[in-house]
Formats: C-alpha cells, structure tokens, sequence
C-alpha cells in the first residue's frame, strides 16, 4: 500500500521540480504538492519515493490505470513503424479505427480529433452547417443551447457559454449561445427557437461538481429535441466510455444523442484522442477542407485507440465500474461528518460535496494526499473521487477508511 514519510530535512526532489514550475510555466493550474514520476496500475510514484493510490485518473482519461501492458504495447508497436501522416493521405490505422468505434457507439461516421475541447469544437461546427445546410436556418442565425455550470472546455468559443466566473476576462466572446439551467427540461423547450440547431449537455457534469439530473431529464430532452428538430449533442468526454457503470452515461436512460463527443479514455492514458460521431444525415456536411487536424486521425493514435477501446468491451469495464461504484457510494454516505452536505455518483464517478463552512474542499484533497490518496476539487466545495476503472476491492476498502478519518476528524 502507501509508503508516505521516507523524505528527509531540507530541500526534496519535490521541492526542486515545483520551484522549476513556479519560475519557468504560467500559472493557469494550482496543483498539490506532488511530482509524479512513475506509475502502475492504481499506484503512482513520486520523485521521493513516496507511493499514492490514484483516486482522480487524470480526469477520466486513465481509466485503464497507468502504464496498461496492451496500451502500452500497442502504442510501441505502432511507434515503431507510423506516428503521423497527417491527413492528406491515407494510413493504414485510420480505416480500422474508424470501422471498430462506429461499430462499438453505433454510430455511421467518425470525425477524430486530439484533445476534448477540440471534439467540442467539431460538434458545434456540424450542428450549425447542419443547421445552416438541412434544417434550413439563415446563414449567421444559428444557436445553440447549453446549460448552467457547464464545463466543455478552454477555448475562446466553448468559455463563450461557461458561467464560471475563472473564463474572464478573456472577451469579446462568440455570439450565438444560450444558457438554460441544467437538469430543467421545460427551460431548454422554452428557449428553442427557429433558429436553435444544438442542445449541448453533459449526462453527468463533472467539472461542475458532479451534477446528476434528475431521472427523466435526458429522456425529456430527446423528445423535445427530436419534436423542435434540434441536434441533441451529448458530451460524454468525461462520462463515456465506462465511467458511469453504462458504456456511456446517456444510456442510464436508453437514450441515443445525435452527436456523442468522447476524448480522455479515449487514448487509454496514453494519448490525446478525441472523436465525434454522427449519423451519415449529420455528418455528411463536411467536405474537403471544411475541417481537419494534422494530428487527428494520426496512426499513433488510432492504434492506441483500438486498443483501448477492444479492452474496454472485452472486459467489461462498465460492468466493473457499476459494480465497485455502487456500494461504495453507499459507504461513502455513512461516513457521519457534520460538514458532508450530501454524497452522489454513479459508477466511479462520486463527489463529496462539502458544506460551505467546511471552507472548501482543496484542503481535504490535500489532507487526502498526506493519506496517500489522490483526488481533486470540483466548484470549490465538492471533493472529486474517479479512480482507474481497474481498481480492486481492497484498494477501495483502504481508500475508505482514510476518506473517513480525514472527514470525520474535520
């Protein structure tokens, strides 16, 4: 298990390659006091030595655990032949790729692309020429709908329709976006108008602090979407590819979005890899030169994407994710805090939200860590807990007892 306290007096491996942070990059991220330098299954390493269970799985996007023998395999053996063609010719990676992820999502085509904010981008801009070209709206009128604590991305366009105050002040920001609140159905069908080609929404927002919508919201918003023709674009970066206990999270409710936008797990760890896919209706807008990425579609990446994404079925992952989860969410909910305001998830994906006068989460995500635990806050008050989808029993039993302690010591 954890090895923590093997650190001597004075200045660390840790101290030195922080200071080198704090001089030389920007200062766009605050993250704990912690170097990592290797990493194997659940387990990661630091520089000093000291060993800590993964409870945050890069955002979801480790959800294979660190240094995956198949992924890293696949990645050697591809990284010894092909990386990067780009797309103005054909390699002989992308085909299959595309032909087992359509296969697995049900989808008819694929648009890949490298980091998630990027396969945002790409939904937006097939909804508005869809928009523009099938639904017949006038050109430069398009909209498109997203909801209240919202997290897509960091880009100029997707902080557009954020209302989280850290986007500012980055404006003049892109027109053409409207907020309703998350997890109210009527307020999205009271805002669609003629013009109104997309619904953008996440199953579950992760960012904005493990937000679950009440049963039957994703379900009300197909209908309304399918009545007002307009594209529900589900983005399942975080929640998709087993994270939730389901393959995606939308079919916690049988439902099918028009556009599905995947990244993080997508690469297996290992890679940026994003894809957005469609129906032929849909994704047929584009034509050559209406859209690309040098690196999107690289054969490096599509060879780790496959398999990733051949592991994750053959395994079961969203089956085990469903079956850990579960009852550990429940033992999270006994943990008697009076600063615990309420514990939710689904799958291995759970936050802790704490009461305000806990004064924030970040201070437990740092006592966590002197635990040999790593997670992170979300919106200030909500403690994040997203482990590789590999993790054994007994890992999350040790977990627990230490999440407890540290909560109910508070």
């Amino acid at each position: 298990m954890a090895q923590l306290g093997t650190r001597t007096a004075g200045e660390t491996q840790t101290d030195r390659h922080i200071a080198m942070v704090e001089e030389h990059s920007a200062h766009n991220y605050a993250p704990l006091p912690v170097v990592i330098a290797r990493g194997e299954g659940c387990w990661v390493t630091d520089v000093d030595g000291d060993k800590y269970l993964d409870m945050l799985s890069a955002y979801s996007a480790v959800n294979f655990g660190h240094n995956h023998t198949e992924i890293r395999e696949a990645f050697t053996r591809q990284a010894h032949t092909l990386t990067l063609t780009s797309r103005a010719f054909h390699n002989d990676q992308f085909g299959p790729f595309c032909e087992l992820i359509t296969s697995i999502t049900g989808y008819d085509m694929v648009l890949p692309m490298n980091t998630g904010a990027e396969a945002v981008e790409t939904a937006l801009k097939t909804a508005r020429r869809w928009g523009y070209e099938v639904k017949g709206v006038e050109e430069n009128k398009a909209e498109i709908i997203c909801c209240t604590s919202n997290f897509h991305g960091r880009t100029i366009t997707v902080i557009s329709f954020s209302d989280d105050p850290c986007n500012g002040p980055f404006g003049p920001f892109t027109p053409g976006f409207r907020l309703v609140k998350y997890g109210a159905a009527d307020a999205l069908e009271t805002a669609i108008t003629p013009n109104t080609v997309g619904f953008l929404v996440e199953p579950i927002q992760g960012e904005g602090g493990i937000n679950i919508p009440p049963d039957g919201y994703l379900t009300k918003c197909r209908e309304i979407c399918t009545k007002h023709n307009v594209l529900m674009m589900a983005d399942e970066i975080q929640t998709g590819l087993a994270r939730t206990g389901k393959l995606f999270a939308v079919q916690h409710e049988n439902v099918r979005p028009d556009v599905l936008i995947l990244g993080k797990a997508l690469g297996g760890g290992v890679m940026p890899v994003s894809a957005v896919l469609a129906d032929k209706e849909i994704m047929g807008v584009f034509d050559p030169g209406s859209h690309g990425s040098t690196f999107g579609g690289n054969p490096l990446a599509c060879a780790v994407a496959m398999a990733a994404l051949t592991i994750l079925t053959r395994d079961n992952y969203a089956d085990r994710a469903a079956e850990l989860g579960t009852p550990f969410i429940e033992r999270l909910k006994t943990i008697k805090s009076p600063l615990i305001k309420e514990v939710r998830g689904r799958g291995l994906l759970i936050g802790i939200e704490l009461k305000p006068e806990a004064g924030g989460a970040k201070k437990f995500c740092k006592k966590l860590k002197e635990e040999g635990i790593l997670c992170k806050e979300s919106h200030d008050h909500v403690i994040r807990i997203a482990p590789p989808l590999i993790i054994e029993q007994k890992d999350l039993d040790w977990a627990f007892e230490r999440i407890k302690r540290v909560l109910e010591e508070a």
